[in-house]
């Protein structure tokens, strides 16, 4: 089931065009992933899905309904992690979920609230005033009230940037943990290895165009210009060979009684293949 139909959609600011005739759909319980650059319109692309921008042509559908004629129905269905937080500075942790939870009128707050910042690591800092959080810290509690309300789909804008690897590792956790809830998670990243790493579907954004669609797997080996082994041997010799040659490299280095540590192909990354496509990096 398609819960996200993006079709032909632009967005422009004044005379300044910023999405240029996307068309997208996301698959329910996937992780979809917007890669790219920073200015690409990522962001911009979000707010529309999320009602905070309108398109200036096109039509957006979430779950089954156009979004500008039914957002308000849409909006508890909805979960989100932007660039501005929107935390409470002067309530502290469980204060800020508990307001949440009262706009979502869910039942048993108290026992929602406490189970979702021990999932977080916040329970040790439930009182503590959100204006004292770390940039990790408040991120986390961000992805908390996102979830709060058991979301059908989760927005996530750039929700690991500037953030320190061991916050990172769990940030990605709980969006492993929300997808095998059946949870659908939109994406937006500028990084590379983030998006390999933990999105099912891909599609590269770059001024305002999307230049390349699939999974990270399928990009990568779409743009493989040639394909090339990589084998080491316990000596430690190591050889890289066209596929085509491979089966009498083989047998030649397995005739010398070595044995082989490892062998692997060796594909482009997602940055290759994007600086293939748009001829600059995603930074």
């Amino acid at each position: 089931m398609q819960v996200i139909q993006i079709k032909d959609v632009c967005k422009a600011f004044d005379q300044r065009q910023v999405l240029n005739n996307i068309s997208l759909s996301v698959e329910e319980g996937e992780i979809f992933g917007l890669l790219g650059p920073s200015g690409a319109g990522k962001t911009t692309l979000i707010k529309m899905l999320i009602g905070l921008l309108s398109a200036t042509s096109g039509n957006i559908a979430i779950l089954g309904k156009e979004l500008d004629k039914k957002i308000d129905e849409s909006f508890p269905s909805f979960g989100m992690v932007l660039d501005n937080d929107g935390l409470y500075d002067r309530l502290n942790c469980y204060d800020n979920l508990e307001l949440y939870a009262r706009i979502y009128s869910i039942s048993n707050r108290k026992k929602v609230i406490n189970d979702l910042l021990e999932k977080v690591g916040l329970i040790e800092s439930s009182k503590k005033s959100v204006s004292n959080l770390s940039k990790g810290m408040r991120q986390r509690l961000s992805f908390a009230r996102a979830i709060l309300h058991s979301p059908k789909i989760v927005f996530l804008d750039e929700p690991t940037s500037g953030l320190d690897p061991a916050t990172t590792l769990q940030i990605h956790s709980m969006m492993k943990t929300l997808k095998e809830s059946g949870t659908t998670i939109f994406l937006t990243t500028h990084n590379m290895n983030e998006a390999q790493k933990m999105c099912d579907h891909l599609a590269l954004l770059n001024e305002g165009n999307i230049v390349e669609e699939g999974t990270p797997e399928d990009i990568c080996l779409h743009h493989r210009k040639k394909c090339e082994v990589n084998i080491e041997m316990t000596n430690g010799e190591k050889y890289m060979v066209d596929s085509h040659d491979l089966l009498t490299v083989l047998q030649t280095v397995l005739d010398t009684n070595n044995k082989i540590r490892s062998i692997h192909s060796n594909e482009p990354n997602l940055e290759e293949v994007f600086i293939e496509l748009t001829g600059r990096d995603l930074r």
